[in-house]
């Protein structure tokens, strides 16, 4: 004969709801809920780290393209450094014909510019003047001169200019410089004067 229960009740009363049963259920939530839970922080682990790497990646390659473009800029300015040495040389050996001629003026004016121009891109030139001591930081040594009565190390004359690009030295500069004095002949020990009579030779003491 039939219970007359309904089929939901029937299903109810087949659920095992006894505190045991539901312990179990609940610990095995727990163990899946720290493992989804350590599942996601590995995976936010490894997010963060490959973010992490691509933040350096970006950051290397930016200061790649720095430093080439800056070894690039560096190259275009020693070249025009040479443009600019050969108006010095111009300048220097004009003859006293046209140093007032308007065509001088010109030439002057265009080094001027370009002197500008430098200096807008960082580039300053070296203190390389007659009397300042020698620095090899900053200085090339390519020849001594002797005799000046300046101190060893001491720069005589600037050869060719030098020229820094802001907190580094682009060129070092050409400058010949003092070189250390001529060292004295030694003197040779005075000799006694010739009495013609024989040296004297030690006495010895008699002993008693």
């Amino acid at each position: 004969m039939p219970s007359g229960k309904t089929r939901g009740q029937q299903r109810v009363e087949e659920i095992d709801v006894s505190p045991t049963k539901l312990l179990a259920e609940i610990d095995t939530l727990k163990t899946e809920l720290a493992d989804a839970r350590a599942g996601g922080e590995e995976y936010l682990n490894a997010l963060q780290r490959e973010r992490a790497e691509f933040q350096n990646f970006r950051r290397r390659s930016a200061e790649e393209r720095q430093r080439d473009l800056g070894l690039a800029g560096e190259d275009l300015l020693r070249k025009v450094l040479t443009v600019a040495d050969d108006f010095d040389l111009a300048i220097e050996a004009r003859p006293e014909s046209i140093s007032t001629d308007p065509w001088f003026d010109g030439i002057a004016a265009i080094d001027r510019k370009l002197r500008v121009l430098l200096e807008s891109e960082g580039v300053t030139a070296i203190d390389a003047m007659p009397g300042r001591q020698f620095d090899p930081r900053e200085h090339e040594a390519i020849v001594n001169v002797p005799g000046t009565g300046r101190p060893e190390g001491e720069i005589v004359d600037e050869l060719r200019r030098g020229y820094r690009l802001r907190d580094r030295v682009l060129r070092a500069a050409l400058v010949a410089v003092a070189a250390p004095p001529p060292e004295a002949p030694a003197t040779p020990p005075a000799e006694e004067p010739d009495t013609g009579e024989p040296a004297s030779r030690p006495h010895k003491q008699r002993l008693s």
